[in-house]
């Protein structure tokens, strides 16, 4: 039987200059130069303009664990329709599953400590995000420029290390494909990852997630 993880997995693995990452513990893609750079330069400019403090689910007490920037982009705006377009003809993901496009910005010193995109089952916060599109699956993150140093994305659990480069798409299925009949099952530990601290310069991503069920906010 296929399932969505599958199927997106084999449409994924079979875009000219995508690679999947040699890892049985995940499904982790990644291809670059895939944001082409005016519209990379675009959504820069956007992410500038209305960038807040990020915040956490289930906050751990930690008051530096996310120390990054955050914006909604705007769903109306070409360069979001743009992005977006992009992803849904890599992905194949039917579009209403998937939440509004954000952009984070991280200046020298500012880092993302290891967390999951997925929402903790036992959570005290998962009704909270979960209860009307369920949990999230796939996760497409692209970074929008060349860092001068630091800013990797690392998966400890996996012994991988992602380097930002211009461009560049990273994408993985949150889930395990241990539900019945093969379908997405519980939420996948091994995709754990840090955004590692800025060193020099400034690093821009944007990130799309998708959802069990229909995004309804």
């Amino acid at each position: 039987m296929t399932t969505l993880a599958d199927s997106v997995a084999a449409r994924l693995a079979a875009q000219p200059g995508v690679q999947r990452v040699p890892t049985p513990k995940a499904a982790v893609f990644q291809a670059k130069r895939f944001a082409p750079a005016d519209l990379a330069a675009e959504l820069i400019a956007l992410i500038d303009r209305d960038r807040r403090p990020s915040t956490i689910a289930d906050d751990n007490g930690d008051p530096v664990f996310r120390t990054s920037e955050t914006c909604d982009l705007p769903a109306d705006h070409p360069s979001v329709q743009r992005i977006e377009a992009l992803i849904t003809a890599l992905a194949g993901i039917d579009p209403a599953y998937g939440e509004p496009l954000q952009g984070q910005r991280y200046a020298e010193g500012q880092e993302f400590k290891a967390h999951t995109d997925y929402f903790a089952p036992d959570g005290r916060d998962y009704q909270r995000f979960c209860a009307l599109s369920g949990n999230r699956t796939w996760t497409f993150m692209i970074y929008l420029n060349d860092v001068t140093a630091g800013g990797a994305t690392r998966f400890k659990l996996l012994d991988k290390t992602f380097q930002p480069e211009a461009g560049k798409l990273l994408c993985w299925n949150n889930r395990l494909p241990d539900g019945p009949n093969g379908e997405a099952g519980s939420v996948n530990h091994a995709t754990l990852h840090h955004g590692m601290k800025v060193r020099k310069g400034v690093k821009y991503v944007i990130t799309k997630w998708y959802r069990e069920n229909p995004w309804r906010g």
